[in-house]
């Protein structure tokens, strides 16, 4: 007679509950965020979007029409507005990048202790306070009757006090102030994981600052570059108040004629394509810095 042999079952009966109750945890932990992006992201841009492919007919009537993007083409200064935008955009996170580079390579690499704590904080100050104080304390320093005019006239340097405010340069200086915090911070991050034997192996080997910078530095801080650049440029390119206080109403930004468009026009299907048009804008020139770069996004926004 044959013994029936009896295999022990290798699955817990409680596994499948156990997966089911991991899983519901994950959601309830993950649904704040999803109903933050579903609710304030999503739905508002799919709106827009809606928006900015309609055109009125009627009072309260609309009908499909791309009508909106043809306005901007039709108009010169629509999308002379725009490319100004972007290129003052990319010249601010440039000369932010410049700026920064040297602060977090101290931070980072020469500094330690409470010199170190000291900088970040330094770093920090000026974001203790809103955007609007800030912008208004450079209009201050920079007003014809203001702090730094006076100081000129006083150095001998005019004959009189100047207007340094409603140009180019004032709006480059504020967006690069208000900015440069975004631009600090990845580059810490990233410069802090270099090994400081790579660069002392680098001089033995006969390697001088400019080379060493080229071939080891930057290629081991760009993605710390790239994500510095990216979150710049993206602040920079929608910033409404430090180019409409410091550039005036001559300071033709596009987030101006955005605002416009919905504020004082009423004209929302208008202003949505505008703003679709800004985010296009973002995406193309995010999309291209990191082909360019040959940097993946993921490890990009890490460094972030």
């Amino acid at each position: 007679m044959q013994a029936a042999a009896v295999l022990p079952s290798t699955a817990s009966p409680g596994s499948g509950s156990g997966q089911a109750q991991a899983r519901l945890i994950l959601f309830l932990l993950l649904a704040p965020a999803l109903v933050w992006l579903v609710g304030l992201i999503v739905l508002p841009h799919i709106d827009l979007a809606i928006l900015s492919l309609r055109e009125r007919i009627a009072p309260r009537q609309y009908a499909p029409s791309i009508a909106q993007y043809r306005t901007f083409i039709d108009e010169p200064l629509y999308w002379h507005t725009f490319v100004r935008t972007a290129l003052m955009s990319i010249l601010a996170t440039g000369i932010t990048l410049l700026l920064a580079f040297p602060i977090a390579w101290t931070i980072a690499k020469l500094v330690r202790g409470r010199a170190k704590s000291l900088l970040l904080v330094m770093c920090l100050i000026p974001f203790w306070v809103s955007e609007t104080v800030r912008t208004l304390g450079w209009m201050i320093l920079l007003r014809e009757s203001g702090v730094l005019p006076a100081v000129l006239v006083q150095l001998g340097l005019t004959d009189a006090p100047v207007e340094l405010l409603y140009r180019d340069a004032t709006i480059l200086v504020g967006l690069v102030y208000t900015s440069m915090l975004f631009m600090v911070v990845p580059l810490i991050s990233a410069l802090e994981s270099l090994d400081d034997t790579l660069i002392e192996a680098a001089y033995d080997l006969g390697g001088n600052g400019p080379s060493i910078l080229r071939q080891i530095v930057i290629p081991h801080a760009a993605p710390g570059i790239l994500a510095g650049c990216i979150v710049v440029f993206m602040l920079t390119l929608g910033n409404y108040l430090t180019p409409t206080l410091l550039g005036g109403k001559n300071s033709l930004w596009f987030t101006e004629q955005i605002y416009t468009q919905f504020i004082t026009r009423f004209n929302w299907e208008q202003g949505a394509a505008f703003g679709f048009l800004l985010l296009g804008l973002s995406t193309a020139i995010v999309w291209l810095g990191l082909k360019l770069t040959g940097q993946k996004f993921g490890e990009v926004m890490r460094k972030t």
